[in-house]
C-alpha cells in the first residue's frame, strides 16, 4: 500500500465513529434530562438559597483608571481603600460593578449594600443593576476585605 493511501486511510478514522455517536447520544441525553426536570417541575439542587440579611451597610465606591478604589460610607466617611494590605479585593470587585453600570449608562457613584447573611455569608447588592455578588469562594482574604466593613 503506498503512503498516500495509507494517510488517506488514516484520515477518515482519527475519530472513531462509535465515540462521535457516543457524544452525540451524550449530548441529546443530557438535553432529555434537562428538558424533563423543567417540564415536570421537580424542584432545583444545588442552586444557591438566599439567606436573610442580619446586617448591612450602604457604601459609595469611586475608583480610577489604576484600580485604586475607596469605600465610603452614605455620609462620606472613608472606610477602606483597595491600596490597604489584603484589601485589593475590593478594586477587583468594584471595577467589575463599575464596568456593569458604564455599559448600562448608570451613574457609577451610585450607593450599594455590603449585607452579611443569617449563614455568615458575605454578599454586595448593587440595587442600581439588580445585581447581588455573594462573596464565597473568594477566599478568606477577599471576603475579609468586605466583612471587615460591617464590623
Amino acid at each position: 500500500m503506498s503512503l498516500a493511501k495509507q494517510m488517506r486511510h488514516r484520515d477518515k478514522e482519527m475519530v472513531p465513529k462509535i465515540l462521535v455517536q457516543g457524544m452525540f447520544a451524550l449530548m441529546f441525553s443530557s438535553l432529555a434530562l434537562v428538558a424533563f426536570a423543567q417540564w415536570s417541575g421537580a424542584p432545583q439542587q444545588g442552586v444557591l438559597v438566599e439567606a436573610p440579611v442580619v446586617q448591612s451597610l450602604d457604601i459609595v465606591m469611586t475608583g480610577d483608571r489604576q484600580g485604586t478604589y475607596q469605600v465610603y460610607d452614605t455620609n462620606g466617611a472613608l472606610l477602606a481603600t483597595s491600596t490597604e494590605d489584603k484589601a485589593g479585593f475590593i478594586g477587583v470587585l468594584g471595577r467589575s460593578i463599575e464596568r456593569e453600570r458604564s455599559v448600562r449608562s448608570l451613574p457609577l457613584d451610585a450607593p450599594m449594600q455590603v449585607v452579611r447573611r443569617d449563614n455568615g455569608h458575605i454578599a454586595v447588592l448593587d440595587g442600581s443593576t439588580d445585581s447581588v455578588y455573594e462573596l464565597i469562594g473568594y477566599g478568606a482574604d477577599n471576603v475579609a476585605a468586605f466583612a471587615n466593613l460591617l464590623n
